[in-house]
């Protein structure tokens, strides 16, 4: 019921309020509704007297009578609530729904600044919604960045006008070269009963020299459990000089050792991956190796490692066919010159190189990562004590070793934009030109498969079968002339 102190407003006042609406509730067949934007306040003239209202949820809206056929209306919490108006004598008018929700207008205006109007803002059960089209998906990301300042989580039906497919063309060119040279002098002495040496202790069938006679001479008998010298990377040399005394029954041999090795690998992976634009696509073109984890009470569980050609890229496409490109590229391999024991089983490390960059591009421009550079080199040396350390002299009695690992990396990274064919294109694969080939074909003629020209000449037919079918009336006579 309208109480004592509310405010009452003369009808020329009410008339001269342009921000009135007018609502229709005597006679209507459905519950009318209307929007408020959270924190402002709309005014409403219903076209009925009334005495009493009552509201579902104060704590949503608050409803103020201004007049008996004027209210006012203030949102406060996101919602809906039903409000229902009564006259004299608890006789109800109508009722209508009141939504309280985000004022979009400001946020409409922002948007519509760098989208040229054509993405929308609108309220939808209490939440803000995008809809229309963008340019590309930056100004769609754009104006989702914006609307999260206003309303948590808006919706986005936005339509985006530029193509969104990409597909990345990746080249990995990878080579690796490899020196290494090894000179070394070792001293056999060999006596009745003695064997002497100076080097390393290797394995005797690695060896030049290692094997001697009773009376020094060549033989396949052993005479000592120790073995002569070698180089210091354990290979039997590329080449070697040999010199030996004789004198009472002692022989003195003398071998000079030298290796030099020399390599170049070259690896080339062409990985092709096709991503919509802001979603992330990865290759791997490479293994998985096992590695075992020790667990509870003495058990050992299997966890497998990935390595190889790996990439990972998440496009963008901007306008105008700029694409913003973060591309995640690694290469990895295993390391079995440095395992690591685990549980007791020796898992070779990794070695991995691995890049992360983002650039923009047009479309089919390329651009190269390169300086992936590993350059590895060690020397050793051994000698034998305090004569090894003589000028000059000190080289026969010394091994030395030099072992350069270089490898070079660099990936050719070029975007494209694809859209798909038209229905009805036939995409062309690389068996459309060949056939299986028969029994004749395949053992007398040594073909796995043939060409379809093959395969008509075979059966008498120099050409393809072509040609038009003529619909032509009967009872009338037509001569048609046909050239080839």
């Amino acid at each position: 019921m309208l109480g004592a102190g509310a405010t009452l407003l003369s009808p020329a006042l009410l008339g001269g309020a342009n921000a009135q609406r007018l609502m229709q509730l005597s006679g209507a067949k459905r519950t009318a509704s209307i929007a408020v934007a959270v924190g402002k306040t709309e005014d409403l003239r219903i076209d009925t007297a009334f005495t009493d209202i009552n509201i579902g949820d104060s704590e949503i809206a608050d409803v103020s009578p201004l007049t008996d056929r004027t209210i006012s209306i203030l949102g406060k919490k996101i919602g809906t609530t039903r409000v229902t108006l009564y006259a004299a004598g608890k006789a109800q008018i109508g009722i209508f729904d009141i939504e309280v929700s985000y004022d979009v207008s400001r946020l409409a205006q922002e948007i519509g600044h760098f989208s040229d109007g054509g993405i929308k803002v609108s309220s939808v059960n209490g939440r803000i919604m995008l809809s229309g089209t963008a340019r590309d998906a930056v100004t769609l990301d754009k104006a989702m960045t914006i609307a999260r300042q206003f309303a948590p989580d808006p919706i986005n039906t936005v339509t985006v006008l530029q193509a969104q497919q990409v597909m990345l063309e990746v080249r990995f060119i990878e080579a690796s070269r490899k020196a290494s040279r090894e000179l070394g002098v070792q001293w056999n002495s060999f006596g009745q009963n003695t064997l002497a040496n100076i080097g390393s202790r290797l394995p005797a069938n690695e060896l030049p020299i290692t094997r001697r006679g009773p009376n020094g001479s060549p033989s396949s008998t052993l005479i000592s459990p120790i073995v002569a010298a070698g180089v210091l990377s354990g290979a039997a040399p590329y080449g070697f000089l040999l010199g030996e005394l004789n004198r009472a029954g002692l022989s003195i041999d003398v071998a000079l050792n030298a290796l030099e090795e020399k390599g170049l690998a070259r690896s080339l992976a062409e990985p092709n991956l096709v991503a919509l634009s802001g979603d992330t696509a990865s290759f791997l073109a490479g293994g998985e190796f096992p590695i075992p984890v020790p667990g509870n009470l003495g058990t050992v569980t299997i966890d497998y490692k990935r390595y190889g050609v790996g990439l990972a890229f998440t496009p963008t496409v901007l306008r105008d066919s700029l694409i913003n490109l973060r591309i995640e590229p690694e290469v990895s391999q295993l390391d079995t010159s440095h395992p690591v024991q685990v549980a007791g089983i020796a898992v070779p490390p990794l070695i991995v190189r691995r890049a992360s960059t983002t650039v923009e591009l047009r479309d089919g421009q390329s651009f190269v990562i390169g300086g992936l550079l590993l350059n590895d080199s060690s020397t050793a040396q051994e000698q034998l004590p305090w004569l090894g350390d003589l000028p000059v002299l000190g080289a026969l009695f010394r091994s030395a070793a030099y072992q350069k690992n270089e490898t070079d990396l660099a990936i050719v990274v070029t975007p494209r934009i694809v859209r798909p064919i038209s229905p009805g294109n036939l995409i062309k694969t690389p068996l459309d030109n060949t056939l299986p080939a028969n029994d004749i074909d395949f053992f007398l003629m040594g073909k796995a498969e043939i060409t379809p020209a093959d395969a008509r000449m075979a059966i008498g037919h120099q050409q393809a079968f072509v040609g038009h079918i003529l619909d032509l009336p009967k009872g009338v006579a037509h001569v048609v002339a046909v050239k080839d």
